[in-house]
């Protein structure tokens, strides 16, 4: 049905009808989707999966699930097409896109910053800031992450954010 184009593929296993538009919550769901349902409620998409479901980056071969090293979770399926990764989530970290919780908009932009390689963190910074609807400014997320306290790669990231606030 996908290629007599009556199916648009969103993610993994997800399709949508063609004249569905791939939005955030449709990309959420989709990522979602990929978790195994005990687990969906106390994890939170993050780092380029949640840049993707903003809109902000391309497609993820793999999803960046978080999980707050505080609770506890479980683990995932071996050969999952998710990397869990703990760590500290307050609650202004994040929002929920649809009924998926995602990292906001400043927390993601930090952690592409900080996780994501110079070639795809300058990009996605870029249209993370210009996104209109998002409110992730350069600068804030700089702010972001000068305040933190003996963060291993604050230097690169931050010089990830002076590559994207040139262009």
């Amino acid at each position: 049905m996908a290629m007599d184009g009556l199916l648009r593929h969103v993610y993994a296993g997800t399709f949508v009808r063609w004249d569905v538009r791939a939005d955030p919550v449709v990309r959420a769901l989709a990522a979602s989707a990929e978790v195994p349902q005990q687990l969906r409620r106390r994890l939170t998409m993050g780092r380029m999966t949640a840049a993707w479901i903003y809109g902000c980056a391309p497609r993820p071969s793999r999803l960046d699930v978080l999980a707050d090293r505080r609770s506890r979770t479980g683990a995932l399926q071996p050969f999952s097409t998710s990397v869990l990764h703990e760590v500290l989530l307050g609650p202004a970290d994040r929002v929920d896109v649809g009924t998926v919780s995602v990292t906001s908009p400043l927390r993601t932009a930090a952690d592409v910053a900080l996780y994501a390689g110079s070639a795809e963190a300058v990009p996605t910074l870029r249209r993370l800031a210009a996104h209109p609807v998002l409110g992730c400014r350069l600068d804030l997320v700089r702010r972001a992450l000068e305040a933190g306290t003996r963060v291993p790669g604050k230097a690169a990231a931050l010089e990830r954010v002076t590559a994207a606030a040139a262009e």
